[in-house]
């Protein structure tokens, strides 16, 4: 008779690891999509605005997935939107960087080169987003102290009726 091999065991992923890969499925989707739509808009519109607009509309839709699914947060809005896109603030400015000094090396690259190093570029910044998302936008509020609601001081609660029993 052989012996059973003994059942794997469940592996504890940290919760840092699991916000991770979900950060990188979700912003790597809206990425890939991006990326497509950076390379409909190449030949209509000029790099430096149609990354513009890429970055714009692809941003809105990563901080809704990265509030609901990657940080699970209860936070959402305009502040939310507005403070996720300052992070892309440097991220639009690395990937057109990047892209600028693709074409100056490069006059007329081809779409896969321009994708892998739009694509790679997003790559860096996305690390660089997801630890300012994960410690400055979604970041669970800090615990405060008990404050009272009055301003004045506290009146002693009034004394209880001394019951007699006869």
């Amino acid at each position: 008779m052989t012996a059973r091999a003994p059942l794997p065991t469940q592996r504890n992923t940290s919760p840092l690891v699991m916000a991770f890969v979900r950060f990188v499925v979700c912003g790597g989707g809206v990425g890939l999509a991006a990326g497509g739509a950076l390379v409909l808009l190449g030949d209509r519109v000029p790099l430096v605005l149609s990354n513009a607009v890429v970055t714009v509309v692809s941003t809105v839709i990563a901080t809704e997935l990265h509030s609901r699914i990657t940080f699970r947060s209860e936070r959402g809005g305009w502040r939310i939107h507005l403070r996720s896109g300052l992070t892309v603030v440097v991220s639009y400015a690395f990937t057109t960087a990047a892209l600028l000094v693709l074409h100056a090396v490069q006059s007329a690259p081809s779409a896969l080169v321009e994708q892998t190093v739009y694509l790679s570029a997003s790559a860096v910044a996305g690390a660089g987003r997801f630890a300012l998302l994960r410690l400055v936008v979604f970041a669970p509020a800090t615990a405060r102290p008990a404050v009272p609601a009055t301003a004045g001081p506290i009146a002693p609660a009034p004394a209880k009726p001394v019951v007699v029993a006869a």
